[in-house]
């Protein structure tokens, strides 16, 4: 993706970014480790959160930060921003400069998702 910081561990895919997209991933990541013990890894070329599976995505793009949920489908009533995106449940919130999320919203998301994986477990297996 054009724009896309290229990293080995999330502290070097941070530390790529400036402006507004640096303080947007920046609040995204403190609201989810602020609402769930998840594993932050990068996967896929971006920031992915993961128990008992994916959960959600960060991706930041030349002019846009991508926030996105396994299950985001299953999300909408909490944040009508999610756009899903082709037979899978993920759905995707589109953030360009200006755009925030409240924390308290994002915090309800991460622990509605994790819910769902504990639930329904891990949403990239077949059976998930």
């Amino acid at each position: 993706m054009p724009g896309a910081p290229k990293a080995d561990n999330p502290a070097d895919y941070v530390a790529q970014l400036d402006g507004w997209r640096l303080a947007t991933v920046e609040a995204l990541r403190a609201a989810v480790k602020a609402a769930a013990p998840l594993e932050e890894r990068i996967k896929w070329t971006h920031l992915v959160y993961f128990s008992n599976g994916p959960v959600l995505l960060i991706r930041a793009e030349a002019e846009r930060v991508l926030f996105g949920f396994w299950r985001g489908k299953r999300l909408r009533e909490i944040e009508p921003r999610l756009k899903s995106g082709g037979k899978f449940e993920l759905a995707t919130m589109v953030l360009r400069e200006g755009d925030a999320v409240d924390p308290a919203i994002a915090a309800e998301l991460v622990r509605a998702a994790v819910a769902l994986n504990r639930e329904l477990g891990d949403p990239s297996k077949p059976s998930g």
